[in-house]
């Protein structure tokens, strides 16, 4: 690892807030399927701004009073769990329903035999799907990938009594400490920016999407883009992008793509960020380019993964398009995904340059 990167400036005032509204979104549920109760916190939050909120199946969209001025988007599900039968438990985003939507190359996908064995003695919670009502705590002895169904299968102690359907969230809890924070980042961490900025602000639009984990969340996004006639070339996307070490994610701020592997993103776009961080003083590097090299001294090759965006490029012929802004992070699918907080600072740093008389240096 090179020289180590420079430390980002931010308002610590600014950051604690930011850091207190991620703290308390962290606490709810929001299991992939059962986004509901997450919504109605949403809701909620952002009730309290001068907003037009409209709540979709699947969608939340939030407004302000230049709509088209920047769009933004962030999926609001986390990986956990459902009740598939008699004290079974699998992972939700791999249910058999879902499988339609998944195709084997995403990155998720590659990477499921690889988390099974990270969940031993995690802690979780059951709850009603549509209300969100708290039903009680179990603790996971033993999760393994079962070769028929492929799919995560759990064994939990303390839930035996819950009925099929019944969705089960990981006990998830901020933890701030090291100069990085922790906790079930992807994609909770995106969504306490989106609403960070409108604290702040912002008067574009951002789309809060469900079932993203599942590989669905494009659909909601494009029916809402076709249904109110929409084009843009200015859809940024939020999100989480991972790495095997904390040298790896630690090697820049933020990451920036310029593809997937369904579609190449905006050009326009793509490098407007990437000059924005340079004028910040932000380091960024691109994902596509990272897995590009990596490939090269591989057998078997890393999937670019097929990402919300990428869904959206494709099945509107390019017409919805833009790019994407990721934090690096490591334990990823885990209730320990980790992130450095100047990567955090970094990415609220950048944001804000949006938002009329936003922070113009670090």
């Amino acid at each position: 690892m090179g020289e180590p990167l420079m430390s980002i400036a931010l308002d610590p005032i600014l950051l604690n807030d930011y850091l207190d509204l991620l703290r308390n979104l962290v606490r709810e549920p929001a299991v992939t399927g059962a986004e509901d109760s997450f919504f109605r916190v949403l809701m909620r939050e952002l009730g309290e701004l001068d907003l037009e909120l409209t709540y979709y199946q699947g969608l939340l969209v939030a407004q302000g009073k230049d709509p088209q001025s920047l769009m933004l988007s962030a999926h609001i599900d986390r990986n956990g769990l459902v009740c598939t039968g008699p004290n079974e438990f699998q992972y939700s985003a791999f249910l058999a329903a879902n499988r339609s939507e998944q195709t084997g190359d995403s990155v998720s996908e590659q990477m499921l035999g690889m988390i099974q064995d990270r969940f031993g003695g995690q802690r979780v919670q059951a709850h009603f799907p549509y209300a969100g009502t708290y039903l009680g705590q179990g603790t996971i002895t033993r999760s393994y990938v079962c070769p028929y169904r492929n799919n995560l299968i759990f064994e939990i102690e303390g839930l035996g009594f819950l009925q099929p359907g019944t969705p089960v969230s990981f006990l998830d809890r901020l933890n701030v400490q090291n100069g990085c924070v922790s906790a079930q980042l992807d994609n909770v961490v995106s969504v306490a920016m989106l609403v960070f900025l409108f604290r702040h602000g912002f008067q574009g639009t951002a789309l809060f999407t469900a079932q993203e984990e599942a590989g669905r969340s494009w659909r909601y996004a494009h029916a809402w883009f076709l249904r109110e006639q929409i084009r843009t070339q200015r859809l940024l996307v939020l999100d989480t992008s991972p790495y095997p070490t904390r040298e790896a994610a630690e090697a820049q701020h933020l990451v920036l793509r310029r593809k997937d592997a369904t579609a190449a993103f905006a050009p326009e776009i793509t490098a407007e960020l990437g000059e924005r961080c340079a004028a910040l003083g932000l380091t960024s590097t691109y994902k596509d380019a990272y897995v590009d090299a990596l490939n090269e001294t591989r057998v078997k090759k890393l999937s670019l993964g097929r990402t919300e965006l990428g869904r959206l490029i494709a099945a509107s012929n390019g017409e919805i398009s833009g790019t994407t802004l990721q934090i690096p992070t490591t334990g990823y699918h885990t209730a320990s995904e980790t992130a450095a907080l100047d990567s955090i600072r970094a990415a609220l740093l950048l944001l804000m340059s949006y938002v009329e008389g936003g922070p113009a240096e670090p």
